[in-house]
């Protein structure tokens, strides 16, 4: 098994414990507003990245619920707790590799903590194929967690289970996003607090197509 065969089975395997820890998590509360500041079209069309168990689009339905949101994710158990959670949007299986797959224009692009699990080579095709799904003015939501690329590597649960992380710094994703056509809005930043050790740094990217 590949590395990003590993850490999909690991998100499938612990699907329901995420739920229950990132289901009702504040801290990135404040960034979803933004996004739905930037989005003046109260039926916008929407598609989001790497979807998890629904608690992004949970909470942007419960703000804007007139959005029409299709969500992806390439962890089935999560996908079933996605529509399980968000009866009102449509959710499949999906790599993010491969959406340009996807045969339709979205008024806004939500990529919520997708990025650390691609490499770089991957998040530069990712950016290129999020740009041919977005309208002209389209928003873009990036997430992911910010640091020299050369970190990257398994991180491994106290049961075992392992996850490989990709960091990735601003100019890598500043480098990407201009040369598909995006300008940059707003950069804001979070301490994430991590148990025995060093709060990781998460980037969060707010962009426009043009």
């Amino acid at each position: 098994m590949d590395k990003y065969e590993i850490t999909v089975d690991t998100f499938n395997k612990l699907a329901e414990k995420y739920q229950e820890k990132y289901m009702d998590f504040e801290l990135y509360f404040d960034t979803y507003d933004t996004f739905c500041d930037l989005i003046s079209n109260d039926r916008a069309a929407i598609f989001e990245i790497a979807c998890g168990p629904g608690n992004i689009t949970k909470y942007l339905l419960d703000k804007r619920p007139g959005f029409k949101i299709e969500g992806i994710d390439l962890a089935p158990n999560m996908v079933e707790l996605a529509r399980a959670n968000n009866p009102t949007a449509c959710f499949h299986v999906l790599d993010s590799r491969d959406i340009s797959s996807v045969n339709r224009k979205f008024d806004a692009v939500m990529c919520g903590f997708c990025t650390p699990y691609l490499s770089k080579e991957d998040v530069a095709k990712l950016i290129t194929d999020i740009r041919a799904l977005l309208k002209t003015d389209g928003i873009l939501y990036l997430s992911t967690m910010e640091d020299d690329y050369e970190k990257s590597g398994f991180q491994s649960s106290s049961e075992g289970d392992r996850v490989f992380i990709h960091y990735h710094p601003l100019d890598f994703l500043k480098l990407n996003l201009d040369e598909n056509r995006f300008r940059i809005i707003d950069i804001q930043r979070k301490a994430f607090p991590v148990e025995n050790g060093t709060p990781t740094t998460d980037l969060f990217v707010f962009a426009q197509a043009y």
